[in-house]
């Protein structure tokens, strides 16, 4: 277990072996199983479960009721709704073991995933691309993408701010909150932030 100064409440389980970044802040219940990684100022809300090898970013902010398993890890920034479901298998069945053969998912810096969404194994998440509640992801998400439904589709594109891209005619959006520009290459269907 890290020597960094973190809070972990009573009724949390920490195992030996994790290593947890300075101001990360563990909640009732939650279970961080060893030779997980978890960086500066996350929060881990309650009834969550880090499973061995994940790993998390800095800032990384868990909701309740999540369970992390092993082949995931997320880059700083990220949130993860209450509720939502990572997999790491994607044929499970119970009389065949299969561990040593999950499957690797990667979420991008700044990107959210709603409430009660699903994560099917092995598809990794875009930078800033915001999942809706209840999604149920069966594909790669590109960067800035908006994601909605089961199976979940792309309606469209948001900014690092979380907002809803309208592009002019030039293909050219910008935040409302935060004024950043964002241009769209139709050819690709990819977004990059301007300025």
């Amino acid at each position: 277990m890290s020597k960094n100064k973190y809070y972990a409440h009573e009724t949390a389980v920490v195992d030996e072996g994790c290593s947890i970044g300075n101001e990360t802040k563990i909640w009732h219940f939650s279970h961080i199983m060893a030779n997980c990684e978890i960086g500066e100022s996350c929060n881990i809300g309650q009834n969550v479960v880090v499973s061995p090898g994940v790993k998390l970013g800095r800032n990384v902010k868990v909701q309740n009721n999540v369970s992390i398993y092993t082949g995931v890890q997320c880059e700083d920034d990220v949130f993860l709704g209450p509720s939502m479901v990572f997999t790491n298998v994607i044929n499970p069945r119970s009389a065949v073991n299969r561990r040593g053969q999950y499957a690797q998912t990667l979420v991008k810096k700044g990107a959210s995933i709603g409430a009660n969404a699903t994560i099917v194994c092995g598809n990794n998440i875009g930078e800033y691309a915001l999942i809706g509640a209840g999604a149920v992801v069966t594909k790669p998400v590109k960067p800035y993408a908006l994601i909605v439904g089961n199976p979940a589709k792309q309606i469209g594109w948001v900014s690092e701010y979380g907002h809803r891209l309208h592009f002019n005619g030039d293909k050219i959006a910008v935040c409302p909150e935060s004024n950043e520009e964002y241009r769209l290459n139709p050819e690709e269907k990819t977004v990059e932030r301007l300025k």
